[in-house]
């Protein structure tokens, strides 16, 4: 009776097997996937139920469940958790697990009396387990061995698969993060040059949209304003570049950009070869190098400040010693006290400017430190203009402070040293005339304010004046100055939780200000 039906029985295993395999390159949803595998094997077993089960990290999960309760889940995840690791013959029945089931399945009174299971083995680890229930109580034979192991092969191929599209999603998805997180700029090029991704970085510096990027020549993103320092990409590729895996191309200069000024840039090209040697990718790394070449401006213009501003009163000094040193000469006492006046003003300057930048270099360091205690900023504008009216030939004074002016909480000598500094600005930059001095009082601060009657900062000069070493172009060719006053006055007064600013205008004078918050 049975021989009839063999052949027929064949030919639905070789087309459920066809439709299994059709299944693994088209279906994503790995539930639905094995789902599908358990319906087809609880039917070529003669079966009335089954389930499978996935193992991963955090234990066991049945995934796949036929002719058995949901509720059922959670009781067999639970017998599971008592399977070893790595349970032995794992490419063989597992009688235990068949007989914990069939044991369970009684208790359960869900009236199976035989099953059978086989692990899922992908990559020679147990990754989960397939068992299929009978409710009569013929045993499963040799041949129901083999039938179900073909389906337990291609359900451990569909967990692989699924395993592996994951592992590739997590790896791109961090490697997306990753790129998308760089403040550098990032080109994965192909051989013949055109660029297959970018980061959001890159775009942000040259201005483009992102999706102009991509598909885009390397020639027409990374245009050079004029030549760059070092080979460019297409010079260094008919040289021959790149001659080894691991040789880096280097390439520094300014790009051009969509509707804004040329950026400084460092390009480092790194190519990536295949197993025969050809190139198959280019990565170029590019840098925003502004801030480098504003530090070496900034080098530059300090040592040529310096070296100007320290010749002058060591020169002047040396001068009037040797001058005054001379064997030959019986010099009149006046004129001997008229040299050692100028001597001890260039001391004075030149120490002064020695401490500006000890006081520049510890703002660097990572700020100065300041001795506060009570004290009154009308007193301290007054003692400081008293001392500053001596050296003040064409200039008056004037300090106007109302009566009972609050008392604030602040290091005495960094806020005389700021007077100072705006006083012998004013003094400095306007040929004459009155330099006031106030201050008014606020629910919440004082303000304090150092008012001259000279020709005023031209708007340009504005945003700059509190720059380290900043001088406008038209007062350095006429005053002396380190530009380090300005700059140390904003980290005083903002050190002590204040602001600075100024008020100015062409031919009206300039009017500073700074403001410290009442205690």
């Amino acid at each position: 009776m049975l021989e009839p039906l063999l052949p027929d029985f064949r030919v639905r295993q070789r087309d459920y097997l066809l439709e299994i395999a059709r299944a693994l390159t088209q279906e994503l949803d790995i539930s639905k996937l094995l789902g599908r595998i358990l319906r087809i094997s609880v039917e070529m077993l003669a079966g009335q139920a089954g389930f499978i089960a996935l193992r991963d990290e955090e234990g066991w999960h049945v995934v796949a469940l036929q002719g058995i309760p949901p509720a059922f889940r959670r009781i067999a995840e639970k017998v599971l958790a008592q399977i070893p690791e790595q349970p032995e013959g794992e490419q063989n029945e597992l009688p235990e697990i068949g007989r914990m089931f069939n044991e369970l399945a009684q208790g359960a009174s869900l009236g199976f009396l035989t099953s059978v299971g086989l692990p899922l083995v992908a990559r020679q680890k147990v990754v989960g387990v397939i068992l299929i229930f009978r409710s009569y109580g013929a045993g499963f034979s040799s041949n129901d061995y083999a039938l179900l192991s073909s389906f337990a092969n291609q359900a451990a191929v569909a967990v692989q698969n699924a395993q592996l599209y994951t592992q590739a999603t997590v790896e791109r998805e961090r490697v997306n993060a990753l790129l998308d997180s760089l403040s550098d700029g990032i080109l994965l090029i192909a051989a013949d040059h055109h660029i297959e991704r970018s980061n959001p970085s890159l775009a942000r510096m040259l201005n483009l949209p992102a999706d102009r990027l991509e598909g885009s020549l390397h020639e027409e993103v990374i245009r050079w304003e004029r030549p760059p320092e070092g080979l460019t990409l297409e010079k260094a590729e008919s040289g021959g570049w790149p001659l080894t895996p691991h040789a880096h191309l280097y390439v520094e200069g300014e790009l051009k950009r969509s509707a804004m000024p040329p950026l400084p840039v460092g390009i480092t090209y790194v190519p990536l070869v295949n197993e025969s040697g050809g190139l198959r990718n280019i990565i170029a790394t590019v840098r925003d190098i502004t801030k480098f070449r504003q530090a070496d401006e900034l080098k530059s213009t300090f040592i040529s400040i310096i070296s100007h501003e320290l010749k002058t009163p060591v020169a002047l000094i040396k001068g009037y010693v040797s001058t005054l040193r001379r064997d030959d000469a019986d010099w009149d006492p006046e004129i001997v006290q008229d040299s050692l006046e100028v001597i001890e003003e260039e001391a004075d300057r030149l120490a002064s400017m020695i401490e500006n930048l000890l006081d520049a270099s510890r703002l660097q360091a990572g700020g100065m430190t300041l001795k506060r205690a009570d004290l009154s900023m009308a007193t301290v504008a007054e003692r400081v203009a008293e001392r500053m009216q001596t050296q003040a030939n064409q200039h008056k004074l004037e300090v106007s402070f109302p009566e009972n002016f609050p008392i604030t909480f602040g290091d005495e000598a960094r806020l005389e040293q700021v007077l100072t500094n705006l006083i012998g600005n004013a003094m400095k930059y306007s040929p004459g005339g009155t330099i006031h001095i106030s201050g008014e009082v606020r629910p919440d601060q004082i303000i304090i304010s150092v008012s001259d009657e000279g020709p005023g900062i031209a708007p340009d000069d504005v945003p700059h004046v509190f720059d380290r070493f900043y001088r406008a172009p038209d007062m350095a060719r006429h005053t002396k100055g380190t530009g380090l006053g300005l700059y140390l006055c904003k980290a005083i007064v903002e050190g002590h939780g204040g602001r600075i600013w100024l008020d100015t205008a062409p031919g009206k004078g300039t009017r500073f200000y700074f403001s410290l918050p009442r205690e």
